[in-house]
This record gives structure tokens, sequence and C-alpha cells, in this order.
């Protein structure tokens, strides 16, 4: 069976959906031949080849609200259907959406992962929001990583019948067999992680300013637009001597950071942060979490009083009383950490992720 996954990136491009497709394409077993359509963010595409997968991105004249800008995708994407058995959109995605609509394929089957709704182009929305209707009435399954997500979402609710909850997952395997390289972090105090790109709705200005009132010491991992504001705030909060800007790490050097860290948070304020695969990295370690209660997948995630505490959005102080709570009680912060590898082994592990979506492949090619 030939699947085709279509996002608008690719590895080595980093993001969660971008690490979600690859998960996908890698891990299927050998009776799938999983191929990849995605679009460079800036310049000219080209064919390849990663990790046994193959890969076309298409050439982008750059990145407009989060959508690339490429005239021929439609164009390569009816050139890829015609010896594919399955497409796979990854939404949200215009660029893909629009395309699969403007060629059509025929009695080609058609699944989409909803991974997200659109949350801060509302004015593109309006425009968008027919075309993604039209798009999903005419996918066979759409795939949501959580029940919240479908519940909340006012994009999803007429297609509910046609909704599969797939969550997302982590490879146990490959973390349990990890080899952390040394961070090199010198601090007698607990270790304070946060894992993800600085952006908009990660809310790590609310984490910065909780720093305040917290006796920790913070590791900031990612990197991003808001990088240099966030680094200005924490000299402005006097907590730069507490808070470290790590950047983007190697794998080992990550696998340190989440293997020594304390806590994990995850302060995220907007809807756009819709699971949190980051959890996920954390729990699988044994590391309690501090999220927020979106409307979204991430409370279902991490749940509250089971694998750590929940807090509401923009809440400075609630944030730095759930990092308190955790740091000054060792025995609840050893009693969440081994809830959340259970809650990890029994929900999201890679192979309860990969069966689920083999499951669906078979059933809409029947």
């Amino acid at each position: 069976m030939d699947i085709l996954q279509v996002n608008k990136f690719y590895y080595p491009q980093i993001g969660g959906i971008e690490q979600v497709v690859k998960n996908i394409a890698e891990g299927l077993p050998p009776r799938y031949t999983t191929r990849v359509l995605a679009a460079q963010p800036r310049g000219i595409g080209g064919s390849g080849e990663h990790n046994g997968v193959k890969v076309t991105k298409t050439s982008s004249l750059g990145v407009v609200q989060s959508v690339p800008i490429a005239p021929s995708f439609p164009l390569r994407l009816r050139t890829a259907i015609r010896d594919t058995d399955i497409v796979h959109h990854h939404l949200p995605n215009p660029l893909s959406t629009v395309s699969q609509l403007t060629i059509g394929t025929g009695d080609k089957p058609i699944i989409a992962t909803y991974h997200s709704d659109i949350i801060r182009q509302k004015t593109a929305l309006k425009v968008y929001l027919p075309i993604l209707r039209r798009f999903l009435n005419r996918v066979d399954r759409i795939l949501v990583t959580s029940q919240r997500l479908l519940d909340n979402s006012t994009v999803l609710e007429p297609y509910e019948e046609k909704c599969k909850i797939v969550p997302l997952s982590v490879d146990l395997n490959a973390i349990d067999t990890e080899n952390p390289a040394d961070l090199n972090i010198a601090s007698e105090e607990p270790i304070i992680l946060f894992v993800g790109r600085l952006n908009y709705y990660k809310g790590v200005e609310y984490l910065v300013d909780a720093m305040q009132s917290v006796d920790a010491t913070l590791l900031i991992v990612g990197d991003g637009e808001r990088r240099s504001e966030l680094e200005q705030r924490a000299r402005d909060q006097n907590v730069d001597d507490r808070i470290q800007f790590l950047g983007r790490l190697s794998d080992a050097h990550l696998a340190s950071a989440y293997r020594s860290s304390d806590i994990f948070v995850l302060p995220s304020v907007e809807a756009s942060e819709a699971f949190g695969i980051v959890q996920l990295e954390a729990m699988a370690r044994k590391t309690p979490v501090v999220n927020t209660s979106l409307p979204t997948g991430v409370p279902w995630v991490s749940q509250d009083s089971e694998t750590g505490i929940t807090v509401p959005p923009r809440d400075t102080p609630a944030l730095a009383t759930a990092m308190n709570t955790l740091i000054e009680n060792e025995n609840l912060r050893q009693l969440y950490g081994e809830q959340a590898r259970e809650r990890v082994e029994r929900l999201f592990s890679r192979g309860k992720m990969l069966k689920n979506m083999q499951d669906i492949y078979e059933d809409v090619y029947e």
C-alpha cells in the first residue's frame, strides 16, 4: 500500500507536526510505501530520500502567515497522487487543501489529521473557512489528536461522525536506550525545564515572570522570534541569573536536559497549542508537568493532580504556586512522575499510534 503524506514542511524543518509526519513515514511496517510531499520554506525545491522515505519538496517564494507560497504545489500533488493508494494531509495547511480541491483525486481515499484550529490568522480564516469546509466534506476520515480538541472545535463539529481520535506518541524504546550528553549545568537548586519554539502562543513570558517567586534554575530550550525579547524580560525582572537560554540542542543534549529536570513546564496561552507533545517527552522520563487549562488536548495529555498540576493560562501567580508546590514536595513529584510514565505507556506509545494509523488505512482502502 502506497501512502502519500502531505504537509507544509518536512525534515530538517523542526516543528510538532513535522515530527509527527516523520514518525509515521518512518515508522510504518514494510508493507507500506510512504512518500512525503512538502514545500521549502524558501528557495528551490527538489527530491531526495531521508531514512528510507522518498521526499519531494516544491520550490517556495517564502512564507506568509505561516503558509508557504509554492505555485508548483498543485502540479506536484497531482503527479504524486497518480501512484498512491491513500493521500494523508496534515492540517492546518491551506496550501495543500486548496491544491487538493483544485486538482481532485478521483476515487483515491483522503485522510486528514486535524492537528489544531487556526487561531491567530482570524481575518484570513474568514476567507479560508469555506474552502476548508469543502475539503473536510470531501475527506474520508478526519483524525483528531484528542477528544478535547474535537469537543471544542467549531470547525470539526459538523464532521464528528467521520472523526477518529488518534493521540500522538513518543518512542519509549528510543528514550529508554538514549545516551544523554552532559549539559554541564551547574546548579544546586531544583531544575525547571521548558522545551519549544519561542513564539506568541507558548506563554514563556509568564514563566519568566513567575521565576521572581521561585527558587530554582529554569532551562529554556528552543529558539524563535521572541528569544531576544524574553532574554531582555529576564534581565528587566532581575531573574536572568536563574534562567539559561540554551537555544536548540542536539538530541543527546536534549535528553540530558529532560533527565536533569525536576519539573517540566508548558505555559501555553493559545489554543494553537493543541497537544503539547513535549509533555510526553517529559512524562516518559518520569518528570511531572505543569501545564495550562487550554480548550485543547494539552490538559488531557498531562492531567491535573495525576501527572502534574494544571493552572489557568496567563496566570503568573498560579504558575509560580504550582512550581513551588512541586519543588517543596519530593514525594509528590515522584508520585506524579511515576504516574506520568504509566500514562504514556498506556495511551501514547509509538506502537499504539502506528497501529491505530494502520487500522484506519486498511479501513479506508477496502
